[in-house]
């Protein structure tokens, strides 16, 4: 009897028949090291699993991809729960994925962590970001469940610390895959229409399942974005979450996120007597102040004696007065002492005063002086100008000036 020959094909779909009819492998875990990951556009993801001594191939189609909380890396130890089966056409077989969790923590916990590390490298997290809280707010809206308890111990604190306040709810899924999504709409709507001038966001306590709405991505952008300040109040103290690392504030209940979005009103009653209590008082300082200033005035001279202060005023005029003849006669003297020495000083400089003294001055007939026998000549008309009036001559005999003789010397 001759062996029978196999096909390919058909050597394939034997061994697939063998491994999908093996029970251990049709709901397997594996336990290995993520290498070669790769997300492909269609949404699919392939990997392999290894270990010091062998390879697995792996296979995660996009509906099961789409249900991963954390992002997979190359290095990251996981456990991979699926089956093992052959694929016809490459005849080589693999672990077709159905949930893929990190090892040593849960997938929530490495999201968590992933997710905040990319967040505050992008500055998601920098104070510098964060809005201020209005001190006293006219509306408040908050964004979480209308039918939990949160919401309702909420209301009652702020309608109890400042009744002033109108409160908005827009209530959302707080739990769930809606949830994030009507979350960051809500967050977005409050803050484009201003429905409050500070926004809480928030649910009460729970397990890290219950609260993962407000560790996902769009719910954070969408508090990143908001122009209203925002308060997350998620949970219990204990509790922390991507939201409260972006929010402007935190809180550690929603209770509390109530405490501290508004001012306690008996507080501020209590600032406002003080405030009534000090303005009084100042007042009063004030007004004893000016009784007390006016009675100076009325003891003054001034207000007993009508006519006082003319009369002072009037010495005090006759003594600037006095003052100023003073001033104006010494001013007065000092002027005529100048004046009379400048006129001495001006007198012995003027040819007249030398003519006074006996003196004259002879012009020709041009009108100019003559200053040398020589610029006479005999018959020429001169005019002589004396100290007191003057003549006209007629030269006669111009002469030199006779030299000194010098004395005899004696013998």
């Amino acid at each position: 009897m001759e062996p029978h020959i196999f096909a390919v094909t058909e050597v394939n779909q034997l061994v697939k028949g063998l491994l999908d009819n093996t029970p251990v492998l049709q709901g397997i875990l594996v336990r290995g090291e993520l290498s070669n990951y790769k997300i492909y556009p269609s949404g699919h993801h392939y990997f392999t699993l290894k270990d010091s001594e062998g390879a697995l191939r792996c296979v995660m189609f996009r509906g099961q991809a789409s249900r991963l909380r954390f992002r997979p890396e190359n290095g990251m130890k996981a456990v991979a729960s699926g089956r093992i089966t052959v694929f016809p056409r490459d005849g080589t077989y693999q672990l077709y994925c159905d949930t893929l969790t990190p090892e040593g923590a849960g997938d929530l916990a490495v999201a968590f962590q992933q997710l905040k590390e990319k967040l505050w490298k992008e500055g998601l997290f920098d104070p510098a970001h964060k809005v201020p809280l209005p001190p006293y707010p006219e509306k408040i809206a908050i964004v979480t469940s209308g039918a939990g308890a949160a919401v309702h111990d909420m209301i009652r604190i702020l309608r109890r610390r400042y009744p002033l306040a109108k409160v908005i709810l827009l209530p959302v899924r707080v739990q769930g895959p809606e949830a994030p999504p009507e979350i960051a709409g809500a967050i977005r709507y409050a803050d484009k229409w201003r429905i409050g001038d500070v926004i809480i966001t928030g649910r009460g306590g729970g397990s890290m399942e219950d609260l993962w709405a407000f560790n996902d991505e769009r719910v954070a952008r969408a508090i990143y974005d908001c122009e209203t300040p925002v308060i997350s109040a998620v949970g219990h103290e204990p509790d922390v979450t991507i939201a409260d690392f972006v929010a402007d504030a935190r809180a550690s209940t929603p209770s509390n996120a109530a405490e501290i979005a508004v001012p306690d009103r008996a507080e501020l009653l209590r600032w406002l007597r003080g405030a009534s209590d000090r303005m009084v008082q100042s007042q009063t300082g004030r007004l004893e102040d000016a009784r007390q200033h006016l009675a100076d005035l009325a003891s003054k001279r001034v207000m007993t004696d009508g006519l006082a202060y003319v009369q002072d005023k009037r010495m005090d005029l006759i003594h600037l007065q006095q003052r100023l003849g003073d001033v104006t006669g010494n001013l007065l003297g000092r002027h005529r002492q100048q004046f009379a020495a400048l006129a001495a000083s001006l007198n012995a400089l003027s040819p007249l005063a030398v003519l006074g003294r006996g003196y004259a001055v002879a012009r020709d007939e041009a009108g100019a002086i003559l200053k040398s026998w020589r610029e006479t000549r005999p018959g020429d008309r001169v005019t002589v100008t004396l100290g007191e009036g003057g003549f006209t001559a007629v030269v006669d005999r111009p002469y030199a000036k006779e030299k000194p003789r010098k004395k005899e010397e004696r013998p």
